[in-house]
């Protein structure tokens, strides 16, 4: 069966492109010209969706909050904004990947099926990883603290999933987006730093335990 790509951008040439290429593909395409029809062909169940962050009334990523808590697949944006705060929005209301307009068609293809590949592997995990207080049901993508489940974004249970699936080995920051976010470029440095703050503000709360361990100058490991 074809993977769904649902494709949100008020760009109608673009579109156009998009569904021809991918369904070449062998892609199912299902399209909206607007945040508020990409809202309403969120029932369809896509397999990922694309969304463009620059559009009138909703924008991509009210777009991206509203469904996160309604759809487990990956969101990539895609943009011509280049500012490093937009891409922390990005993410943090819930996206996966940024790609920046233009784009090589090739290059969005790559990405995609890194995703999807991701995806797949993770819901074929059946592990669990129990530490002291702490239990990460790989399975159900959870974080669980005596009896206390963390709220989690995705990008932060990637991060304790990546981190902890690889328990004493130090990784930086550009390695750990690269895993976790499919995505290489500058400024992601300092995504992690934040969100990784973020993870240990929520652990905080819960336990005196530190579960990520900074090494100054190289990265952060999972603490075994």
């Amino acid at each position: 069966m074809a993977y769904k790509i649902l494709i949100i951008d008020d760009d109608s040439e673009l579109l156009k492109m998009l569904k021809k290429y991918f369904e070449i593909k062998k892609y199912e395409i299902i399209t909206a010209e607007n945040g508020l029809e990409g809202l309403n062909k969120i029932k369809l169940q896509p397999d990922i969706i694309l969304l463009d962050v620059n559009m009138p009334n909703i924008d991509g990523i009210e777009v991206c909050r509203r469904i996160r808590d309604k759809v487990a697949c990956p969101i990539l944006f895609l943009t011509a904004r280049v500012d490093e705060q937009d891409v922390v929005n990005g993410l943090s209301s819930g996206g996966d990947d940024y790609i920046l307009k233009p784009f090589s068609l090739k290059e969005l293809d790559a990405r995609i099926t890194a995703h999807l590949k991701r995806e797949t592997r993770r819901k074929e995990k059946t592990e669990c990883c129990f530490q002291g207080e702490l239990s990460i049901d790989y399975t159900a993508k959870t974080v669980q603290i005596h009896t206390d489940y963390l709220e989690l974004t995705r990008l932060e249970y990637g991060i304790i999933e990546f981190l902890s699936m690889n328990p004493g080995m130090v990784f930086d920051k550009d390695r750990i987006y690269e895993k976790v976010c499919g995505y290489d470029a500058e400024g992601d440095s300092r995504v992690i730093t934040e969100l990784i703050r973020r993870i240990r503000n929520k652990f905080q709360q819960y336990t005196k335990n530190k579960y990520i361990e900074t090494i100054w100058g190289m990265g952060y490991r999972w603490i075994k």
